[in-house]
Parts: structure tokens; sequence; C-alpha cells
């Protein structure tokens, strides 16, 4: 194994806030006229990833999980830097939650194997559970640290790792391997290398499995495997502003505003 052997990042595709619509009888995200992009914190995360290769050797491969178009934005990670990339896609993972989520990147990591670091964004910007990276390293037995601003130096079978706490931050030992949730902003993520993204997109194709490749059953994944369901949808309207305009004498005004906040509390 050379170096770190693999660093692992977790990356997913996701839509553009802004652009996001519910639909109300699957009670699933619309992504079918949004923009996608990939999820800004795992862009953080494979920044990351890139440095630690540069500083103490490994392969970067990114996994993923979602339907065929997401391989461009694996091409692109790669042009980033990446060695590798695979792509877990199957019509029955349709549906899951964190859950099958993170059981299917697990499967997928040890499938890969030889694997020293994993690193994911902190949380994706559509579902925002934070949930994954902690559920990763369950399903894999080793200790994961959240809110990763930076990883300082990996030496001697060992990481030291600073994460963000109120008021600060604090510095933590963690034996490899580990897995890691990296802050959105915790870096500046580096722009595609042209010449690798000409050849990525012609050329790179990312590996892609199935759940049979990790040995899943339908029932473990999708709807079925998952311990969440979405039964409602509401729409939270803020609230209005009151609008009322007082004019006059200082006096007066300030006599004004003092009787309509009293009838406000």
């Amino acid at each position: 194994m050379e170096g770190l052997g693999n660093i692992i990042v977790c990356l997913k595709v996701v839509p553009k806030p802004e652009e996001v619509k519910f639909n109300p009888e699957t009670k699933t995200v619309d992504r079918s006229k949004a923009t996608n992009e990939i999820n800004p914190p795992d862009k953080n995360a494979l920044e990351e990833a890139l440095r630690l290769k540069e500083k103490y050797g490994g392969r970067v491969i990114v996994v993923s999980m979602g339907p065929p178009f997401w391989e461009p934005y694996l091409k692109l990670a790669v042009a980033m830097g990446a060695d590798d990339a695979v792509l877990v896609s199957d019509r029955a993972l349709a549906g899951s939650d964190t859950l099958p989520t993170t059981l299917t990147l697990a499967r997928a990591i040890q499938k890969i194997g030889g694997y020293s670091v994993i690193l994911c964004g902190e949380e994706s910007s559509d579902g925002s559970t934070g949930q994954v990276p902690q559920g990763v390293a369950e399903w894999l037995g080793v200790p994961h640290v959240t809110f990763v601003s930076k990883i300082i130096e990996i030496r001697d079978g060992k990481a030291l790792i600073q994460r963000t706490i109120k008021g600060g931050h604090e510095i933590l030992e963690v034996p490899l391997p580990f897995v890691a949730a990296i802050e959105l902003g915790a870096n500046t993520p580096r722009f595609p290398d042209f010449r690798r993204k000409r050849w990525a997109e012609r050329e790179f194709k990312p590996k892609v499995w199935s759940i049979a490749d990790l040995g899943l059953a339908p029932e473990e994944v999708g709807f079925k495997g998952s311990a969440t369901e979405v039964v409602g949808l509401e729409e939270i309207k803020p609230p209005e502003r009151l609008k009322k305009v007082i004019t006059g004498p200082p006096e007066r005004i300030a006599e004004e505003l003092a009787k309509a906040i009293l009838e406000e509390l």
C-alpha cells in the first residue's frame, strides 16, 4: 500500500436550493427542472483529500450513490485531481433515507478496500440531515469526527484533526482509518485542470455498481429499507410585517411606537 492507501471521498450531486420543488403526491424532492452541482461541502472534502494525497501519497477515490446522469460530476471530480470514481446506481435505491444510503456507501467503500481516510461534506444542501458521515462510520466500525476544519497531520497511524466548537476549536487525535465530516468553507477547492478535464470528459469512465454488486437486497434499500417516511408537507409562510407608518412630532412618534410594540407583545 502506497502512502495512505485509498483516501475515499463521499460525494453527492444536489440541486441548487432555490430551484428545488417538492412533489406533494410522492412527498419527494422534484429535481427535474433544477440545475445540479456537486454538494459544496463535498467539494471541500475533495480538496482536503487532494491535499492529503500531495502530502502523504495514496489514491483519492470518489464514491457516490445516485442516478446515471451524475457521471459528468464524477468526471469533474477526477478533473480536479481524484484518481478514480465509483457510482452506485440502481433503481432500487430510489427513496432511500440516510440509513440505506450510509449502508450502501459503506458497502461500496468496503468493496474498494485499502482505505485509511474517508472524507464527507458535513451535510448536503438538499437533505441537510448531517447524518451520512456518522452513519458510514458506524457501518464500517471506525471512529468519526464532525465539524472538521483541518486535518493537521497524519503520523504513526494517527491523525491530528482540528474541529470547530462553540467559541473556538479543539484538536483531536484519531487512529486510522477514520471518517471526517469536513465543514463548508474549510478550504478553497481548486479549479479543474483543463487538460485533465478534457481527458476525463472524453475517456474516463467511472465504475458503476448495482446493489447486487454490493451484496445488498432490494428490501435493504429504497423506501423498504428506510427507517423514516415523509407523511406530509406543509408550507410555512413568513410572518407579515406590520407596515405601519407613524408621523408627527418626536413625542407623538415615540408614544405611538410604544403603543404599537405593546400591542404586538
